[in-house]
């Protein structure tokens, strides 16, 4: 059997063998990659509806359709809850529920818990609860896919904006290059925190609020890189030679010095990324984050924070949010050994 590397070019061959050569990058890659894919598949783990009912040699798939309790033999017609003890007796009398691990999401309250919240961990709450009485676990579940899809989405907007840009700057150079250096030394110097808290008081933050405004002062981070690689081969022989063919400037910058320009800045994309997460979660642990009530890691350490009686909460905030970040800056430094020529594979 052929390996899948065989039709890969040898440069890129090398690249992944040096990647993979570093084990702690290698497994913490697939290790994320397995947080990341559960965390997607939330509502499959984490729900106070379940995953499947029989009833009356009937299916019934609450956690993608809405079903009223009069379809399961009560009384009112308003939506079904199956955490209610009443519901769950005439169900189980013609059928029978498959509910997922946690039967929580993150925003349901626990109204039986045997002592107030925060309640400390449980056979119903296996982290305990905060101090509103919704579980831990689920909330760490939510959080944790809020962040990442987060940090994704700003990484890559702001990347994008800061590899063309950075692109522009030193392909053209002179005069737009020296304004665009002026430009950033201005921008660079606005006060982000200020301006999140005029936002903040003028309009509710939301997760597009947020990806917006840490955008317009994240996409700063790789100009600098973009710029110096730009710079450096915009007068290279075989950049000239296409300039000379009537090549334009659009193709040349992005057929012919953008490949080289990507390949510095992808090993800064991981600690981009880990920057993003400890933004929004630094964010929320301030109250000037997501809205009340939506899954957050700051929210959760905020909450640990505010009550040192329950050092479950905090606990699980950290260590969370700490194994994410450590696994994102273990990519990082294989995927820097992967693009440094100077790495021999051993």
């Amino acid at each position: 059997m052929k390996s899948p590397l065989i039709s890969l070019s040898p440069l890129t061959q090398r690249r992944w063998a040096q990647f993979h050569a570093n084990r702690r990058g290698y497994w913490s890659l697939w290790l994320f990659l397995l947080l990341f894919g559960l965390s997607l598949s939330a509502e499959f783990i984490a729900n106070d509806r379940p995953l499947l009912i029989h009833y009356r040699d009937a299916f019934y798939y609450p956690v993608f359709k809405d079903y009223a309790e009069t379809d399961f033999g009560g009384i009112f017609p308003s939506e079904a809850n199956y955490r209610d003890p009443y519901l769950e007796k005439l169900i189980a009398e013609h059928g029978w529920m498959l509910w997922p691990p946690v039967h929580f999401r993150y925003d349901t309250v626990n109204y039986q818990l045997p002592v107030p919240a925060p309640a400390p961990p449980s056979l119903d709450n296996w982290l305990g609860t905060d101090d509103q009485g919704r579980d831990v676990l689920a909330r760490l579940i939510y959080g944790l896919r809020i962040s990442v899809l987060f940090g994704l989405l700003l990484t890559l907007s702001s990347s994008i904006i800061g590899v063309a840009a950075g692109a522009v700057q030193g392909y053209f150079g002179g005069r737009l290059d020296l304004l665009f250096q002026r430009f950033l030394e201005v921008w660079g110097g606005l006060p982000q925190l200020f301006i999140l808290i005029i936002v903040s008081s003028v309009v509710t933050p939301g997760f597009w609020t947020l990806l917006l405004i840490l955008m317009l002062f994240g996409w700063t981070s790789l100009v600098g890189v973009v710029r110096a690689e730009f710079l450096r081969a915009r007068n290279f022989d075989y950049v000239r030679a296409a300039r000379a063919l009537g090549m334009s400037d659009g193709r040349i910058m992005v057929k012919h010095v953008l490949p080289n320009a990507m390949v510095a800045t992808l090993t800064f994309v991981p600690f981009i990324l880990s920057g993003s997460i400890v933004a929004l979660t630094a964010l929320d642990f301030l109250g000037l984050g997501l809205p009340p009530g939506s899954a957050s890691l700051g929210d959760l350490l905020r909450q640990g924070k505010d009550n040192l009686q329950a050092p479950w909460l905090g606990i699980s905030g950290f260590m969370v949010t700490a194994l994410l970040l450590s696994l994102l800056v273990f990519v990082g430094e294989a995927v820097r050994d992967a693009f440094d020529p100077r790495k021999n594979v051993v």
